[in-house]
């Protein structure tokens, strides 16, 4: 009885190891690939509105990504950042945070909901928690854009020279003319504005510089990339990467989305 009942549980084990094995086969056992995050949230910039990511919205939805374009009033930090989080909650599931320019403070701000699982900043903003943006740009040649800022009571915009000379200066002019007529006025409320959350301080992280920048500069882009530890490149681009170099942006996008996969 004793070597039948050994017998018995030799075979049992031996099943076990073969339905493991084949489940290993199979792709079935726990160590199974992650799958990419689909959903993809963009915040545009100032002097800018959604209209700017039209571009790289087809090619990531052509990878069968699903994509929403945010668009911010930007009166305000809080009025933008309550905007992301709207276009949040209406997400199934996991999402890719993107920004550009200023976009780059409301995911930020935005970007510490537990469904973000990576950023990615296009030469954009990346102020640390509470730190005062303005003083840090201080810190390196002020980007010629900055001369071209118009007010008009409580809301600025760009001028058309500078708009196509430091902003888009990378793109033909008639292209950059239709951008031009799109911008949205940026609210007094802005310049002032701080994070008081730096999400990215605990979440996956990627960053394109833009080495034509006339907007930002772009040795404070690189400063901000490397304090993010983020995974970084350079586009020979002008402020507005993702209009003349589309494929370059949503190839990082889709880096991100895979890297932080689920």
């Amino acid at each position: 009885m004793k070597l039948r009942s050994l017998s018995l549980i030799a075979c049992i084990a031996l099943s076990g190891a073969g339905v493991t094995a084949a489940h290993a086969e199979a792709g079935t056992n726990l160590s199974a690939p992650q799958q990419p995050v689909k959903n993809i949230v963009l915040v545009h910039g100032l002097f800018a509105d959604g209209s700017s990511w039209g571009k790289v919205i087809p090619l990531l939805q052509a990878k069968g990504l699903n994509v929403t374009s945010v668009q911010n009033p930007t009166t305000s930090l809080d009025d933008d950042v309550a905007a992301v989080k709207r276009a949040l909650a209406l997400q199934n599931g996991p999402v890719i945070l993107v920004a550009h320019s200023y976009g780059g403070m409301v995911i930020s701000q935005a970007g510490n909901d537990p469904e973000v699982k990576g950023l990615v900043y296009i030469a954009a903003r990346a102020p640390a928690a509470n730190e005062d943006y303005t003083a840090l740009t201080k810190k390196f040649p002020a980007a010629p854009a900055s001369a071209g800022i118009k007010w008009q009571g409580d809301y600025a915009k760009l001028t058309e020279s500078a708009f196509l000379h430091d902003f888009a200066n990378d793109l033909p002019e008639n292209q950059a003319k239709v951008y031009y007529a799109a911008q949205q006025p940026m609210g007094k409320a802005i310049k002032i504005a701080r994070t008081t959350e730096a999400a990215w301080q605990f979440k996956p992280t990627f960053y394109a510089v833009s080495t034509q920048d006339r907007t930002i500069n772009t040795d404070l882009e690189r400063f901000m990339a490397k304090r993010m530890h983020a995974d970084t490149i350079e586009l020979k681009a002008s402020h507005v990467s993702m209009i003349s170099q589309p494929e370059a942006v949503a190839g990082l996008i889709m880096k991100a989305a895979h890297v932080a996969g689920y």
